[in-house]
């Protein structure tokens, strides 16, 4: 199909980002919110802009089904209800509904598809497929689901089906480790590991110096074990030329300007440093970094002056007890208090307001590192509750608009 008419947007935000891109891909590390912020810009895309978005998860958590109040779905896309949606949130003046699907990766159905896609004829597909090491190497491969991923994002961004596909991926080491799988499939193809596989089933010659390290090997692991491993192979190598044209095709996608990546992030120590290698990499790869996101921050009226002041004053209000009788007596009428509980309350209340002061101070200093990175930065403020429901999502959509 072809891509549908989105309502455009003229002013610098997240709105301008999703409108103007593709593909979406929001990484960060775990526990900052990467998951729900993926799911809330699909949502916004969809009844905001009135796109055809597809959410996909690669992150094997499955979170992002209890972000959306889903109990689960699986490897094909699924649509949430218009109805639904509609009632999620209202309706913007001029723009109709988008469409919001969702979708997480399988990893076997997807090397099945792969395959099948990629085997020049039926015989050697279904001889692949038969293979008894077939599921289980593919399962085990080092970076499998990575590949697969990488694999379906272009499938789906090449279809186009969705105006927008927005990733959400694993925590960020794991998600440089899905960047780098199209890469490392190329590298496959050509390393000494293949060849040293399949060169005894090539070279006859070889095959019959090697047969008793083979039958011993057999003796051990069980019968035509490393037989079975190299046919595999064989099979394997015969599909390296769309294999590696493929992985080419993902790499260039990563690197197109249709595509952005989203870095999600709170403002603690760690996970903002995690923020600032994730960027770091991504330009290094020269992968667009489209924004920014600082969830749960803290309210920037905390670090007014005026804020810290009004604290010292409740410690120091605490020990003065012409100011703890006044409010004795103030309280009176309501409820009886004992002016050491109330110097007590005014002590605890003024020392932590004090420490939520200096976590904001903190807070600033860590944001202004990260607008330094010169990209899109947005603020989300502590919700105070956990997002599991799509009113939750569009509640905090509507921050990632005001940023």
């Amino acid at each position: 199909m072809g891509r549908r008419v989105v309502r455009s947007v003229d002013a610098p935000g997240i709105d301008t980002l999703l409108a103007s891109k593709e593909m979406v891909i929001v990484c960060g590390s775990g526990g900052t919110g990467k998951t729900t912020v993926a799911a809330s810009l699909g949502v916004l895309a969809a009844t905001q802009l009135g796109a055809r978005v597809l959410v996909l998860t690669v992150d094997p958590a499955r979170r992002l089904a209890s972000a959306l109040g889903m109990n689960a779905f699986g490897n094909s896309e699924v649509q949430i209800a218009p109805e639904v949606l509609r009632l999620a949130s209202p309706p913007v003046r001029g723009v109709t509904q988008g469409e919001l699907w969702v979708a997480m990766l399988d990893t076997k159905a997807g090397w099945d598809e792969l395959i099948r896609r990629h085997a020049p004829d039926a015989v050697l597909r279904d001889k692949v497929l038969a293979n008894p090491l077939y599921q289980n190497i593919t399962g085990r491969f080092v970076h499998s689901h990575d590949y697969i991923a990488m694999e379906q994002l272009h499938e789906l961004h090449a279809s186009g089906r969705y105006d927008l596909v927005v990733i959400d991926t694993p925590p960020s080491r794991h998600a440089l480790d899905l960047l780098d799988a199209p890469g490392r499939m190329r590298e496959f193809f050509g390393s000494r590991l293949l060849r040293w596989l399949t060169v005894p089933y090539r070279s006859r010659l070889f095959a019959l110096a090697s047969k008793p390290f083979y039958q011993v090997a057999d003796r051990v692991l069980g019968s035509r074990f490393l037989q079975d491993i190299a046919e595999f192979f064989i099979l394997f190598q015969s599909m390296e030329s769309g294999f590696v044209a493929r992985a080419a095709e993902v790499e260039r996608l990563l690197v197109d300007p249709r595509t952005s990546f989203v870095v999600v992030t709170t403002l603690e120590a760690a996970p903002a440093h995690e923020a600032r290698f994730l960027a770091d990499e991504l330009r290094k790869r020269k992968m667009h970094l489209g924004a920014i996101i600082m969830n749960r921050t803290l309210p920037t009226s905390i670090r007014q002056p005026g804020a810290a002041k009004a604290a010292r004053s409740l410690m120091a209000a605490a020990d003065d007890p012409d100011v703890v009788a006044a409010i004795a007596a103030s309280l009176a009428a309501t409820t009886s208090a004992d002016p050491s509980d109330i110097s007590r309350v005014l002590a605890e209340v003024g020392e932590r307001f004090h420490d939520i002061v200096v976590v904001a101070s903190r807070e600033a200093e860590r944001r202004a590192e990260l607008v330094a990175l010169d990209a899109l930065a947005v603020d989300v403020p502590s919700l105070g509750r956990d997002v599991s429901d799509l009113h939750g999502l569009v509640e905090l959509g509507g921050y990632l608009q005001q940023g």
